[in-house]
């Protein structure tokens, strides 16, 4: 965006002997706090513009781009010089596609993992789009398209089946998994691209099993649909995480932009190829193999080069243990490419986020010791032989209060499940409270749940002014928590 213009005027000394002094200095506002942005380059100064025997009114520069300076004329009129007039042709062009293809104000109005996640984005919708005319050949051919002995009405009640499984998996699968996509983007992400994939393979075959076609045709379909939503919902998750000037529209467009563009490109491609495969089945899963073998690679890429500084639960599960191992707390760009991508075989306890308190307890006694030593805004219990953590959040409870809460869950899963080395933070009350946790009777788990409090008391205060100095979002979050909320009454107070 351009940034605003301040043009002071006074009158100048007409003499010949005194330098003019400049009116103004034009250049873009600075970045956002917090931002992970790299600092923008500031204005040429007046002594790298070209010299003119006078000194220039002002400079001004369009976001990074080269910087121009303004002249006094002998006849009052201002004269523009541009920094370097001998690239002016390239520079419109590239200019040109910059404004056509990237949000204004690239690359500042953007995180800095924009680019290599376009790029990687960018091959892999060339991938799928060579793949989708492949399987769009396929159906054509198993609904009857140049078959004498087809129907057009048989042709027509494949398709509205087809439409019509989707868009029941639509519906499921937006309310299974809906609440879900955002804590998770870029795994949901992969798996969205995946059974894409999948569905399209499904198709080529299709035509193979013409007893079973209808059949492979809808499953195909409701898989698609299911793409739909993760996918769409996931880019959205992905373009507010890009967007740093609030232009998510801007980022939004743009990159529709983009892949109509590079879909444009793999239909001019596949017009080559189609005749090439036609009635030659071993050319065309050898072309599919190859295109969804480039389209798996260049998502995985395209994920893994996306730096989110919101903590979702892997990525805090992450940050806390390193924390509990070496004392500090990594930043995003040392998380995120640790964070798991695909499914863990790691023993992990199922954390239930905002919970009802039916999870947690099932009298009155137990409530009384899940408040006992708990002056927090959360409530907790573990039962160790499901491998469950339930949480329950006061009313009201804030961001860091979340974050709190499932620190603590994630606590619990370290001590019960991973081993922690010799020098870890707090390292004997650690070693102290996995024994406890780990060999204490069932009625004994509420006591060194109590423990844990006082250890989460001493390190969380640290944790967090680790997270923030590191550069986490902490007012903010996707841990995915639940939406019951508990209140009840504090310590200090007394139920009449």
């Amino acid at each position: 965006m351009p940034c605003a213009r301040n043009y002071t005027s006074h009158n100048a000394p007409r003499g010949g002997g005194g330098a003019l002094e400049p009116h103004c200095l034009e250049s873009p506002a600075p970045a956002r706090l917090g931002s992970p942005l790299l600092p923008r380059p500031l204005p040429r100064p007046a002594s790298a513009m070209p010299s003119l025997g006078v000194q220039p009114l002002c400079t001004e520069q369009y976001g990074s781009r080269g910087a121009r300076c303004y002249l006094p004329s002998p006849d009052g009129r201002l004269s523009c010089v541009g920094d370097e007039p001998g690239r002016v042709g390239w520079r419109s062009l590239k200019e040109i596609f910059m404004s056509v293809f990237l949000p204004q104000g690239y690359p500042e109005s953007v995180s800095q993992d924009y680019l290599p996640y376009q790029i990687w984005d960018t091959v892999q919708a060339f991938a799928s789009s060579i793949t989708g005319a492949l399987a769009t050949q396929a159906v054509l051919k198993g609904v009857g398209v140049g078959d004498q002995t087809s129907t057009v009405a048989a042709a027509t009640v494949t398709w509205i089946l087809k439409d019509g499984t989707g868009m029941l998996g639509r519906i499921l699968f937006a309310w299974m998994k809906g609440s879900k996509l955002d804590c998770d983007a870029k795994q949901w992400r992969l798996f969205a691209d995946g059974l894409n994939d999948l569905a399209i393979f499904m198709e080529i075959l299709a035509p193979a099993f013409p007893a079973c076609f209808t059949l492979i045709i809808c499953t195909s379909g409701f898989f698609k649909c299911i793409v739909g939503v993760a996918g769409g919902a996931t880019r959205a998750a992905l373009t507010m995480h890009q967007a740093r000037r609030d232009n998510m529209a801007d980022v939004s467009a743009k990159d529709g932009s983009q892949e109509t563009l590079v879909n444009l490109a793999g239909l001019l491609v596949s017009l080559l190829l189609i005749p090439l495969v036609t009635d030659r089945l071993q050319l065309t899963y050898a072309l599919y193999g190859l295109f969804t073998a480039l389209h798996l690679y260049a998502n995985y890429r395209a994920v893994r080069a996306v730096c989110m500084e919101t903590l979702n639960r892997a990525r805090l599960r992450l940050a806390l243990r390193h924390f509990l191992c070496q004392g500090w707390v990594p930043t995003p760009a040392h998380a995120n490419p640790q964070e798991p991508l695909l499914p863990e075989f790691q023993r992990h306890l199922r954390v239930t986020l905002g919970a009802p308190l039916h999870l947690l307890v099932s009298s009155v006694a137990e409530f009384q010791q899940a408040c006992e030593g708990n002056s927090r805004n959360y409530l907790i219990a573990l039962n160790r032989k499901a491998g469950t953590v339930a949480v329950a959040l006061r009313h009201g409870a804030s961001s860091v209060d979340t974050i709190q809460a499932c620190s603590h869950a994630l606590l619990l899963e370290t001590l019960l499940c991973q081993a922690l080395p010799p020098g870890a933070v707090e390292g004997e009350t650690v070693q102290k409270l996995q024994r406890q946790l780990c060999g204490a009777p069932d009625g004994e788990v509420w006591a060194a749940l109590t423990e844990t409090h006082q250890l989460l008391d001493r390190l969380f205060p640290r944790f967090l002014a680790g997270l923030v100095s590191a550069g986490w979002v902490t007012d903010r979050n996707l841990l995915g928590a639940e939406e019951w909320r508990l209140d009840w009454t504090p310590k200090d107070k007394k139920v009449l």
